[in-house]
């Protein structure tokens, strides 16, 4: 029977839950055992494709064509394997399965409600995950805090589980702030113990408790938190703050954490094989070097929108030592003429032309890529980043002085960049991009061929427009030429022949970098900056 672990939190959203999660999935892996870790979004979007990044940070793409929530991309770095679509569950998602089955007659007879049809939707949906996936556990993270009345249909259904399978077979871990009251220098109990009551009133008492605060808690506040909440002292665990989110498995296994899991489970203890991880981790810390990165975007004030791209450079700037120094460049300001570009280029940096769909901040980073390129300069320009690209050679090489994007100017002369003809038909907008793994043949001879080193790549999509095949021929006339296709043959990677690295993709490398296995582009993007 496949374990469930369930993770809520409390307090207070953005507390580093969906870590915590990735993390004990990490160590249960590590340990032998076949993990599924489940991310629940208690909105009544279906997906998370349709949502502004400034909402809910960056739209994290799976292999199958999810469109998920960035603590899926967290679940696979710290896991180092793909996970689907199925992976993140939303409330849209459960209504429009119980809606849909009610139009059918499945429940004929029945009149639906929230108790049992919604509750058992959930509880479904999560098994069969976990059997679809061969899980020996499932880690379930329900997002949002607790208290929200969204999220109450998703913990009705955790409380159920217990009795469903048992109580060997289903753990509560509760993630709560306690926060650092600085004029006093004290912890403050107080916010964690009323998440616990509310959790309780709902009818779930917590088997583990872990502390999220600035720094480590002391015997004293956990035997305090054990006295309110009736946990056990040595199932109260710390997460304070660290260096790097890596090192979070580390921290939870140097307190216990694993072994009392995997015993509260009714498992057998294997101790985790952590030495790979350990030196991933100690290479982070000891890096003394720095390696700058310029970011070029339009969410820049909002990191989180682009998540896995920081992560990304992190993995490869590892690889050879050295720590990443972000530097963010909002192309709105830069568009206004508030942020001068000369001010922008350093020789000793790389830049990272940022993905993002719409006008706004188009024409700036325009004005920083041409800079860019006229300075020869590394350059990774990601989906929207090679568009531009294309846009800025079109303009300032070919002599096509209004070409633009027709996502941008729908009556531009000189569409360069066009919507695919498939996406011209589509009337419903979520999930309908091109999504997913793609593959890509790569000619022989260009830089990208050497960076991955074979004919034949896969790498994850999210767009609606392409670089204009009607415009190749002048654009690689300039030099900025085609190093691989895509089976439809659209262009999906593009190089600046000559140059060190100034390369653009149309897919999204960041998605399949691991801590473990940097990305090829990044790694070779790094390496081309030292």
């Amino acid at each position: 029977m496949t374990k469930v672990v369930f993770i809520t939190g409390g307090v207070m959203s953005s507390l580093g839950k969906g870590v915590a999660t990735a993390s004990i999935s990490n160590l249960l892996s590590r340990s032998g055992y076949t993990v599924s870790p489940i991310k629940i979004d208690p909105y009544i979007n279906i997906d998370a494709g349709t949502m502004n990044p400034y909402a809910h940070g960056e739209v994290f793409v799976t292999d199958d064509g999810g469109e998920t929530d960035l603590d899926i991309g967290h679940y696979e770095r710290f896991l180092g394997k793909n996970l689907s679509r199925y992976n993140n569950i939303t409330t849209g998602q459960i209504y429009l399965s119980v809606i849909q089955k009610e139009r059918k007659g499945e429940y004929l007879g029945d009149t639906v409600q929230i108790i049992p049809h919604i509750t058992n939707e959930i509880k479904r949906r999560i098994l069969d995950v976990a059997k679809e996936q061969n899980a020996d556990i499932a880690v379930v993270e329900i997002g949002g805090t607790v208290g929200d009345i969204e999220s109450l249909p998703f913990l009705e259904a955790a409380r159920q589980l217990r009795l469903d399978l048992g109580f060997l077979n289903v753990v509560y871990i509760h993630v709560a702030l306690v926060p650092l009251n600085r004029s006093t220098g004290e912890l403050k109990t107080k916010p964690l113990q009323h998440s616990v009551q509310e959790l309780r009133r709902i009818g779930i008492q917590p088997d583990i408790i872990i502390g999220r605060s600035e720094v480590e808690l002391t015997e004293s506040i956990k035997n305090k938190i054990s006295l309110f909440t009736n946990v056990s002292v040595d199932m109260i665990f710390s997460d304070p703050d660290v260096q790097t989110i890596y090192e979070v498995p580390l921290l939870f296994h140097s307190q216990g954490l694993t072994r009392k899991l995997v015993e509260r489970l009714g498992l057998r203890y294997r101790e985790p094989d952590l030495s790979d991880w350990e030196r991933f981790v100690h290479k982070i810390k000891s890096s003394d070097r720095s390696v700058k990165i310029y970011m070029v975007g339009k969410y820049t004030s909002v990191r989180d929108s682009y998540l896995s791209i920081v992560e990304a450079v992190k993995h490869a700037a590892t690889e050879f030592g050295v720590r990443p120094e972000f530097r963010w460049v909002e192309a709105t300001e830069v568009e206004k003429g508030k942020i001068d570009v000369e001010s922008v280029i350093d020789s000793d940096a790389g830049y990272i032309i940022l993905p993002g769909f719409g006008k706004r901040g188009a024409e700036g980073k325009i004005k920083v890529l041409r800079y860019l390129r006229e300075n020869r300069l590394s350059v990774l320009g990601i989906c929207f980043g090679l568009q531009l690209m294309a846009v800025e050679i079109a303009r300032n090489m070919v002599g096509l002085d209004r070409a633009n994007s027709t996502e941008i100017d729908p009556n531009t002369p000189y569409p360069v960049v066009d919507m695919l003809e498939e996406q011209k038909k589509i009337k419903m907008l979520g999930g309908t991009m091109r999504l997913g793994s793609r593959r890509a043949v790569l000619k022989k001879g260009t830089l990208v061929y050497k960076i991955y080193g074979k004919e034949v790549v896969y790498e994850r999509h999210r767009h609606r427009y392409e670089v204009n095949p009607k415009y190749i021929d002048r654009l690689e006339n300039a030099g900025f030429i085609v190093s691989g296709y895509s089976d439809e043959g659209f262009p999906d990677f593009m190089e600046m022949k000559g140059y060190r690295f100034y390369l653009g993709t149309q897919a999204h490398p960041e998605f399949k970098s691991k801590p473990l296995e940097p990305a090829p582009l990044f790694l070779a993007f790094i390496e081309s900056i030292l």
